[in-house]
């Protein structure tokens, strides 16, 4: 059989003329792409030569612009000028320019690009720009220069972990104060607090420059620049290597799937065509997003993301991406409002067989500069072979997230009391996925803790939150929210995938929702903060979630749960229980709200002696210490069959491990 993802999915066999279409669709972008001999990682090398590059006797400047007319550059290297400097066309659209003397152009200068078409001059930042900045008084934005030196990078060998545990983090709002936060705050403060938790994986929103604070980084201006608003980018590398000597990697949150449709700041008209980098016409624009949509056909645009992708592995060490909007990507109606309810609905005329071309493309060169980095791929749509790699007919993603998981857990805390949540509908959304494709289970990501929405605790405990988390209030309302937050994420993390994501702050029930500094809320920043003081505070009860969380994550990498096979050992779906095996564990759920199970009987792998490694309900959880940490011995049913008897209460989980 030609293609390996058939072998994995026998349901996809009527439609392996795709598959072939797949693979040589690949075949041929790479031929027209590539020259004899040369490889992606040859070719993405577009940040090495467009953009500002010094030489001993000057700096040049190039850009692809093959739809102006003239260009010139400008800038307070003299004195703002616009037609000091005319730049040379050269061959396919490639404008040039050679200022003599090194010290023409120095580290802090503000340069512009002035672009010619059809008799009208436009402003434009350079689209290799490193480093944009925005003046205060007049808000606009504008290409800087900055030499990069050399950095002591300490991180060579450096590898990430197998089992990944993700801390989905932003740096402006990583901090308490109501303010834009920094990459040295984060460094300083933050990094020590994820290592402390045990997760391994720091995926990092918001890094590409991005002039709309509130749009979370994901509208994406400058593609080659990281945010100066939060400080230099040494500062961003020097997070980057302290985080790899923490033994944490770094995945950036790429934004490929669309950009800002701004002019003088963005890739938009730079050239004086809306058909430079995206569609022309109604196909350019994102009806959703009211972004601009790129052309994934076009080799050159291929070129300038491609060498995105290997800029931020090379210059930044980043250890992979998080592939953001890959469903948009991946259909012509960008997936908005369809059904994926039938394999059909992956292969017809409204998949964008371009963008196949071009993510399978993204992780074939990934894997030639850095063969240990990571892929994810943020899709709502589960195509099949997304996680598959390329020469097996996949798309050659690590992971997808696996986004069901929260919206599951959304609609069931919001259409459903948990008296009445099915045992088999819950398992079946957690442990269910495509053959031979790894996910990144969650139950709630950034997206849960924006205004709009609410945070799982928040779901639960509302107003509560505000009047009932000390520790000597009582409170139902407090006591469900606790009991039910461990046991999302405990099921979650141990069933839901091959790795495990959380939001910063979410692991201690942060109170509040995400709202940045807008118009509509008087540009406060009281809601684009993180509010670590209250995990720290003893005489509240977010510590416990804090140290749950700790345990949790401890336990899951001690019995190797992660990426284990799960094994179903018992469900009621009337007495709201689940046990299963995973890794070296067993996990033993009662969802019911008050119905606790004396000498409940539950089937386990093997014969021999268990212990209690983990409860929900312990005292230092915020719990009611129900659960005794006692051995349990085996019996043997007259069908052969090895179980224990234990007491199981309500809304509790344990987990055990055999001696």
């Amino acid at each position: 059989m030609k293609h390996k993802i058939l072998q994995y999915d026998k349901n996809l066999m009527p439609f392996e003329k795709d598959f072939d279409l797949r693979a040589e669709n690949l075949e041929n972008k790479i031929k027209s792409l590539l020259t004899d001999g040369q490889s992606l990682k040859d070719f993405a090398n577009g940040h090495e030569y467009f953009g500002f590059h010094k030489t001993e006797n000057g700096w040049y400047y190039r850009e692809w612009a093959p739809g102006a007319d003239a260009m010139y550059l400008t800038g307070t290297f003299c004195n703002w000028d616009r037609h000091a400097h005319p730049m040379k066309k050269l061959e396919n659209g490639v404008f040039e320019l050679f200022l003599e003397g090194a010290d023409t152009l120095q580290s802090g200068m503000l340069v512009l690009a002035v672009v010619v078409k059809d008799g009208q001059e436009m402003e434009r930042i350079p689209a290799y720009a490193t480093r944009v900045v925005q003046d205060t008084e007049t808000i606009q934005w504008t290409a800087q220069i900055h030499e990069m030196a050399a950095f002591p990078w300490t991180d060579a060998g450096f590898k990430p972990k197998k089992n990944l545990f993700i801390y989905e983090c932003h740096i402006g709002m990583a901090q308490e104060e109501g303010k834009v936060g920094s990459y040295k705050e984060f460094t300083q403060y933050v990094l020590p607090r994820i290592r402390d938790l045990g997760y391994n994986t720091i995926q990092i929103m918001a890094i590409m420059e991005h002039p709309y604070y509130a749009s979370f980084g994901y509208q994406v201006t400058n593609f080659f620049a990281a945010s100066s608003r939060f400080g230099m980018p040494e500062d961003l590398k020097e997070l980057i290597n302290t985080a790899h000597k923490m033994g944490i990697a770094v995945l950036l949150d790429v934004v490929h799937s669309h950009a800002s449709k701004n002019t003088r700041e963005g890739l938009n008209l730079l050239d004086g065509t809306e058909y430079q980098y995206f569609h022309a016409g109604d196909k350019g624009n994102h009806s959703a997003w009211d972004t601009k949509c790129f052309n994934y056909d076009k080799n050159e645009v291929i070129h300038f993301l491609l060498s995105n992708l290997k800029f931020w592995l090379t210059e930044y060490h980043f250890d992979g991406f998080r592939f953001d909007g890959v469903t948009s990507m991946l259909y012509h109606d960008h997936g908005l409002g369809v059904s994926f309810d039938g394999n059909d609905k992956y292969f017809s005329l409204n998949t964008d067989t371009e963008a196949v071309t071009y993510l399978q493309l993204a992780n074939l060169l990934i894997r030639q500069v850095n063969p240990h980095a990571i892929t994810i791929a943020e899709d709502t749509s589960a195509l099949p072979g997304l996680g598959i790699p390329v020469e097996d007919g996949g798309l050659g993603f690590d992971y997808r997230l696996a986004m069901g998981e929260p919206d599951m857990w959304i609609r069931l805390l919001k259409e459903t009391s948990d008296d009445y949540w099915n045992m088999d509908s819950i398992y079946y959304e957690l442990a269910i996925r495509r053959s031979h494709e790894k996910v990144i289970g969650y139950c709630e990501s950034h997206d849960q803790a924006l205004v709009g929405d609410k945070t799982i605790m928040f779901r639960l405990c509302d107003s509560a939150m505000y009047d009932s988390m000390e520790t000597k209030t009582k409170s139902m309302v407090i006591d469900r929210g606790m009991a039910l937050h461990k046991m999302l994420r405990l099921i979650t993390m141990s069933l839901g995938g091959e790795g495990y994501l959380t939001f910063m702050g979410n692991e201690f029930g942060h109170p509040e929702w995400i709202d940045f500094p807008r118009e509509g809320n008087g540009w406060s920043y009281h809601y684009c903060r993180r509010q670590w003081s209250l995990a720290e505070n003893p005489d509240l009860r977010y510590q416990y979630l804090l140290q749950f969380e700790k345990d949790m994550v401890a336990m899951a990498k001690k019995y190797r749960v992660m990426g284990g096979k799960d094994v179903q050992l018992s469900v009621h779906n009337d007495d709201k229980t689940l046990v299963y095996k995973k890794g070296g564990a067993v996990f033993a759920f009662n969802f019911h709200p008050t119905y606790s199970q004396y000498g409940f009987e539950t089937i386990v792998p093997e014969a021999g002696t268990y212990d209690v490694v983990l409860s929900t309900d312990d005292h230092c959880y915020g719990g009611f210490a129900r659960v005794s940490h006692q051995t349990y011995e085996t019996e043997q049913r007259p069908d052969g069959k090895h179980i224990i008897r234990l007491y199981l209460p309500s809304r509790t989980a344990i987990v055990l491990k055999k001696v």
